[in-house]
């Protein structure tokens, strides 16, 4: 990830979560589970998807696929009959689709660092719990999450995607007992979008 962001230069960006008068729908048990991001091996929603199956549950794939070849590796999970293939969402879309799952399931490779992942506020501001895979301590969803709010499991990165996945299973369905009711008054005010708009807007450009 270091030599991605220096082989793109990125720069800086103010960017906000709501736009003016818009407001989070009120909080629902859904009954999907959802995973949403770029559909690549960094973020390894091959594993959501063989948690889900372990279950017997569902779960809804939301994002642009960024990889075919690695989906076609993976062909035999993501063309199972338990996954819904979403495509990309924004906006008010996006925000349903979030709103309507019953737990979000986050996932990512053992290689690869995420610097901070918005889904975080944007799912617990939904009302959504989530069950998170890591593959070691001190990471963005530890950060994000609280036990009121979500589920870190933490897997050795030796271990085989198989493990990983019973492993998130287990996550998955200890998330299932949160209340949505609590979990998106939490997310509301850990991370409130008109707070995060003043502390960006003092900064100068």
């Amino acid at each position: 990830m270091i030599e991605r962001y220096a082989d793109h230069r990125p720069v800086a960006e103010l960017a906000v979560h709501l736009g003016l008068h818009e407001e989070e729908p009120a909080a629902t048990a859904g009954s999907d589970l959802v995973w949403l991001g770029r559909i690549d091996e960094e973020k390894a929603p091959h594993i959501a998807i063989r948690a889900a199956q372990i279950l017997g549950r569902r779960i809804r794939i939301v994002g642009p696929v960024f990889d075919e070849t690695y989906v076609r590796r993976h062909d035999r999970l993501f063309s199972a009959d338990h996954v819904k293939w979403v495509g990309e969402l924004g906006g008010p879309a996006k925000t349903a689709a979030l709103r309507e799952g019953s737990v979000f399931v986050y996932t990512y490779a053992r290689t690869y660092v995420e610097a901070g992942a918005a889904v975080f506020g944007e799912s617990l501001r939904a009302g959504t719990p989530m069950a998170a895979l890591t593959w070691r301590e001190g990471t963005c969803a530890q950060a994000a999450l609280c036990d009121q709010t979500g589920v870190v499991t933490v897997a050795d990165p030796r271990e085989d995607d198989e493990t990983a996945a019973e492993l998130l299973a287990l996550a998955i369905e200890q998330a299932e007992d949160l209340n949505h009711t609590e979990v998106q008054e939490i997310g509301l005010q850990r991370f409130d979008p008109a707070r995060h708009f003043a502390a960006m807007a003092s900064r100068p450009c």
